[in-house]
């Protein structure tokens, strides 16, 4: 799906109710969860040991963690939509999140963004995003976050 370029802030205001755009598929390698582990400290072997997963997880090999999921979501997110006239985004936080099934290393994920509201705030527009990283193959999304941004006006 191509990028929706969306001309100014108030722009925004536009597109609340709506699908925005679905990202290109991305294959998560081991070398990027393990880069994530060391980063957070969190070594849990189901990340990290492909043999011990192979033989002892549920899931038959290792999996993404949860957080490194939801860290896609700047990148994915600059594939689905570009406000053109903005002095800058600001990640203002999360509303719900869940993560209903793995993401298995060497699967390929992407994600959907519907912008849920729109509303003015002091210097720009607070939206609410539900991101939906969807696992090629599988039913269960690996993570759903409904995410506020807050995008502000160049001066």
């Amino acid at each position: 799906m191509a990028k929706v370029v969306i001309p100014t802030v108030a722009d925004l205001m536009d597109w609340a109710g709506k699908e925005v755009g679905v990202s290109d598929w991305r294959e998560v390698t081991q070398e990027e969860v393990d880069l994530f582990a060391r980063a957070t400290g969190d070594r849990q072997w189901i990340h990290t040991d492909p043999e011990r997963a192979e033989r002892e997880s549920p899931y038959g090999r290792t999996i993404a963690h949860g957080y490194f999921t939801l860290s896609l979501a700047p990148m994915l997110r600059a594939e689905i939509v570009d406000v053109e006239k903005k002095k800058m985004t600001i990640n203002y936080g999360l509303n719900k999140l869940r993560f209903p099934a793995p993401l298995p290393v060497g699967g390929r994920v992407r994600m959907r963004a519907r912008m849920d509201s729109a509303e003015e705030v002091k210097g720009g527009v607070q939206t609410i995003f539900t991101l939906t990283f969807e696992v090629e193959g599988q039913e269960k999304p690996a993570c759903v976050a409904e995410a506020i941004y807050r995008y502000m006006e160049q001066e």
